[in-house]
């Protein structure tokens, strides 16, 4: 119930989920007991509503509760049992060192588990339930037999290796349905298919388009599954599928396969850097007819995926602004009365904007992915002050902040898409 509730309400406090945690768990004591009166739980689940209608409710805040509490009955409680935060962008989550660990721990053991959970569900509330379960059971169960072992030090080192596939498992599955959640299926098979292209470039469409179409059936599958291992069971199989299609092709991705635990296999492939920009010819725009034919969605896809493997450093976020833009146009324009004058305008807008901020992009994320931090800050200043010869130290130190910022969280392909798409 901790889990859960961190997870739907990721902004409260630990005070808040635990007032909630409490009034869930006694109301299933009573109800659920034999001999329970049968209108227990409906009077209960009455109670909790007024409750979380009260002016001084202790339940996490929603900006939607008053608009349930205005509802009466069946109704208030559905919508109050629907609302929920919108997950955390970025993990704030950082485990402490193992003596911080069994400090807190060997002080208030409940409490220490409480806080724990709830911090670790609401940093990775966008993993699956059964793969938040797993991974803090075995988290606390490393913590209370490590911490009273004669060897600490050798005791966490060991379990830590137990645990390493299921940690990269919730770090992967957080974000894989995150970016599922942000994007929907269609959107995040192209954003998983753009990853591959960049990581492989020479690799053609009919090659990445199916690995893509897998990947995101696996999250569209597993990510609300209550199935113990869906997860874990379908992203393996999907990743041999992958290192059956591409190793023979790639030394890259033929090094990320040769290990035996498919779930660290994945995790390589997916931490793959981008490949240097291949020579290759411009691309080739699809054609009116195309665009707006019935298989226009995949024409409009197949050239975006050309110009990503020709910019193989530009980040998600911008690519993501590029396919939703597509969308529109194609929306706007193949139900419009003139088609074709739509479309050329609209190519001609793109054909000047597009080429410049593409660079721009490619550029950045190019940077960031080649030098150390420290040497890309100094690049970065370095070209702004070129620039903007006429800027302020104190403008141009906050500019260098700014995008080094962004770079920093958004250029890696696995970087938290609502916030970067507010960024770029």
């Amino acid at each position: 119930t901790i889990i859960a509730n961190s997870r739907k309400f990721s902004n409260a406090t630990f005070e808040e989920i635990s007032h909630l945690v409490r009034e869930i768990t006694s109301l299933a004591e009573i109800c659920c007991a034999e001999g329970a009166d049968p209108s227990c739980y409906d009077a209960g689940s009455s109670a909790l509503s007024a409750k979380s209608c009260g002016a001084d409710s202790p339940f996490p805040a929603h900006p939607g509760t008053a608009g349930c509490c205005a509802q009466e009955g069946l109704e208030q409680k559905l919508c109050l049992a629907a609302l929920r935060h919108p997950p955390q962008q970025l993990p704030r989550y950082l485990q402490p060192s193992n003596e911080e660990l069994c400090q807190a721990f060997k002080e208030d053991p409940k409490d220490f588990a409480d806080r724990f959970l709830h911090e670790y569900a609401s940093s990775y509330g966008q993993a699956p339930l059964p793969v938040l379960l797993g991974s803090t059971r075995t988290f606390l169960s490393m913590v209370s037999t490590c911490c009273i072992s004669p060897a600490p030090t050798v005791c966490f080192l060991k379990e830590k290796l137990e645990r390493k596939t299921l940690s990269l498992l919730t770090l992967m599955s957080n974000r894989a349905c995150s970016r599922f959640t942000a994007y929907g299926k269609e959107k995040v098979t192209f954003s998983y298919l753009t990853s591959l292209a960049q990581k492989m470039p020479a690799a053609s469409f009919e090659d990445l388009f199916p690995l893509a179409e897998d990947a995101a059936e696996v999250f569209s599958q597993c990510c609300d599954s209550v199935d113990e291992d869906c997860m874990q069971k379908k992203l393996s199989e999907h990743t041999a599928k992958a290192c059956v299609a591409l190793s023979a092709r790639d030394e890259r991705f033929a090094d990320c396969c040769k290990g035996k635990n498919l779930m660290q296999n994945y995790f390589c492939i997916s931490a793959l850097p981008p490949a240097p920009t291949p020579q290759l010819p411009e691309a080739q725009q699809p054609t009116n007819e195309q665009l707006c034919g019935e298989e226009g969605a995949r024409h409009a896809e197949r050239y975006l995926f050309e110009l990503v493997r020709r910019h193989t450093s530009v980040p998600d976020a911008f690519v993501g602004k590029l396919y939703d833009s597509s969308e529109k146009v194609r929306r706007e324009c193949c139900s419009g009365k003139d088609v074709s004058a739509c479309l050329d305008s609209k190519r001609r807008q793109g054909g000047e904007e597009l080429p410049p901020l593409l660079e721009k992009a490619n550029q950045l994320c190019g940077q960031y992915n080649e030098l150390n931090f420290l040497d890309f800050k100094k690049r970065l200043r370095d070209s702004l002050t070129q620039a903007m010869p006429e800027a302020s130290p104190e403008l141009l130190g906050q500019l260098v902040e700014q995008r080094a910022d962004f770079a920093s969280t958004c250029c890696p392909h696995n970087s938290p898409p609502l916030y970067c798409t507010s960024k770029v």
